[in-house]
């Protein structure tokens, strides 16, 4: 693999580290922003192999760079994302983010293995086999999610063991079936005894209290699912390292910002979990929330930490967060703290350009043809049920957390229909994967949408088919577009198909450049617009409404989950 730097004889990285001969990379003329003392420093960076072997000085080497006027930082650690919500392969999402300083990512490829199992969290090791930035791989706890949904595959602890020591993982993914933990269900158990002494993730929204304790005793050490600074401050006061989120619709920094102060820091780490290749263009990825951060008054260093270094500790990663002797040679060279605007990226020595992305070697796809879903009608959307009173998913926006409502909806012939008027309009889940072709439908309010559908196989984290709309006919249109081009998402309206985004791979990741995704990404927001829609990001809001882990109620195939009871209405 040309494209990664060797690890170096002990040797050389001490030679070149005395000066004593020219090192293998130098950058020259910066300032290293000293994340131990929060000072500015002058000084050459030499670099040998993939290891950084001399700061605070002058070096000379074999190939320098000049970064004059630049501050240098080390790279960025993503600490909670799923790839496949970037809506692009592995190997775009390196040469989409790194450039931009983001040279660790810890992902977890649940999304992928829900549809096919251990093929998909194969596939994901390999790509982090080429990639210029280090992809580690979390492997996947809860697949499928919970009892209450139908995925494409299975995964219990005995599937999982074989691949714990591969050299791309990094422990266990979050554990979102946390009802399972409390209740101390056979199957939860005995991944988590798996896996005790090592990295476990958590996932644990709005748990509080002795049920927290009990959470955490469980062996779990992160948690990116804290809304408030309150609850924020339990999870760090109890032990768990905090991972303050910003995706493109799961938004948290704003109410934890207050948390990360110089004493909190090393605590608390940055994840996106996660943001799609239109968001990043246009606003960035942790490079943003690192900006963001500084905006709102957070000290640059205690930014930087939790980018970095205290994201390295949080994971055991101890060979990279500084820019100092012995570490990982993971470095952004931006313009100003308060900018993060990078305009040079090493990730293990290697600069990250369109040579070093150009020179990995392709990983080839899986999970082709992935959506068998049976053929729907208009018919397929009525919505039975004689009382008026309708259980009615409530949107927040910025949040995937969502109101259990309760509204009067009454039948008209047989038939709870759509009232765009009230914003009432109707969600339904379609199984895809070709087990039981289970269909249930119900409500959503905080669309907007007045006409047409929306429909997408980015469904968390069963990935069916996921359809809002305000006429039956469209609707199933969009749903039966979806089967043609192999998943995706689909705008329809008056029985035309106004945008699409195709997602071959496992009807999650598309195989076009990450440009031309963001390209299509910018019309299928301005078809959704179109419609009336009002969120920022309805196709991820969408894909977020039918995640059974999350309250208050949600939909899935099996009809609507009422969270906080845990279990499918009746």
């Amino acid at each position: 693999m040309p494209h990664i730097a060797p690890s170096a004889p002990l040797s050389d990285r001490i030679a070149q580290g005395r000066g004593e001969v020219p090192a293998d990379l130098v950058l020259k003329g910066g300032q290293v922003f000293d994340l131990v003392t929060g000072d500015l420093v002058p000084t050459d960076v030499a670099i040998c192999g993939d290891t950084i072997v001399g700061v605070f000085g002058d070096y000379t080497g074999r190939r320098e760079i000049d970064v004059s006027g630049k501050i240098l930082v080390p790279g960025f650690i993503d600490t909670h994302l799923h790839i496949e919500s970037s809506l692009i392969t592995p190997l775009e999402f390196d040469r989409c983010v790194t450039p931009r300083g983001v040279t660790t990512a810890i992902c977890d490829p649940h999304e992928i293995a829900n549809v096919c199992g251990l093929e998909g969290i194969r596939y994901f090791l390999d790509a982090a086999e080429q990639a210029v930035m280090d992809i580690r791989v979390q492997l996947s706890s809860c697949v499928p999610s919970t009892h209450m949904e139908t995925a494409g595959a299975r995964l219990e602890a005995a599937d999982l063991i074989p691949l714990r020591d591969h050299p791309h993982g990094i422990g266990l993914a979050e554990f979102m079936n946390f009802p399972g933990v409390l209740m101390q269900d056979a199957g939860c158990l005995a991944k988590l005894d798996a896996w005790q002494g090592r990295h476990i993730d958590g996932h644990a929204p709005l748990l509080r209290g002795k049920d927290l304790n009990g959470y955490i005793s469980a062996g779990i050490r992160t948690e990116h699912e804290a809304t408030s600074a309150e609850e924020g401050l339990e999870k760090l006061r109890k032990g768990m390292r905090v991972l303050i989120r910003e995706g493109s619709v799961s938004k948290d920094l704003h109410a934890l910002a207050p948390l990360l102060t110089e004493r909190h820091a090393p605590f608390l780490c940055l994840c996106t979990d996660d943001r799609n290749p239109l968001d990043i263009a246009e606003h960035g990825h942790l490079d943003y929330m690192i900006r963001t951060l500084i905006g709102l008054g957070c000290p640059p260093i205690a930014v930087y930490r939790a980018a970095s270094l205290s994201a390295a500790e949080a994971f055991g990663l101890k060979d990279r967060g500084l820019i100092a002797p012995g570490k990982r040679a993971d470095i952004a060279v931006i313009d100003t703290l308060e900018g993060c605007h990078a305009a040079l990226v090493l990730a293990g020595g290697i600069v990250a350009d369109a040579a070093s992305f150009a020179a990995r070697s392709p990983v080839a796809p899986v999970a082709r043809q992935s959506v068998k879903a049976p053929r729907v009608t208009a018919g397929s959307f009525r919505t039975g049920g004689n009382r008026a009173e309708t259980p009615v998913i409530g949107i927040l926006p910025g949040k995937i957390i969502t109101e259990h409502l309760t509204l009067e909806i009454a039948p008209v012939d047989g038939d709870k229909r759509p009232d765009p008027e009230r914003d009432l309009i109707k969600i339904a889940v379609i199984e895809r994967h070709g087990v039981n072709g289970n269909r249930a439908t119900g409500f959503v309010t905080g669309f907007g949408l007045k006409r047409g559908a929306i429909a997408s196989t980015v469904c968390h984290d069963h990935h069916n088919i996921a359809v809002v709309g305000a006429d039956y006919a469209d609707m199933a249109l969009a749903a039966n577009r979806l089967g043609e081009i192999e998943g995706g998402f689909v705008v329809v309206e008056g029985g035309q198909v106004l945008a699409e985004l195709a997602l071959p791979v496992a009807g999650l990741m598309s195989l076009e450049p990450f440009e031309v995704v963001r390209e299509r990404l910018i019309a299928l927001r301005a078809a959704a617009r179109g419609l009336g829609v009002e969120l920022e990001e309805p196709f991820l809001q969408l894909a977020f409404l039918c995640l059974p882990v999350i309250p208050h109620l949600k939909i899935t195939d099996m009809g609507m989950v009422d969270v906080d009871r845990f279990e499918v209405m009746a």
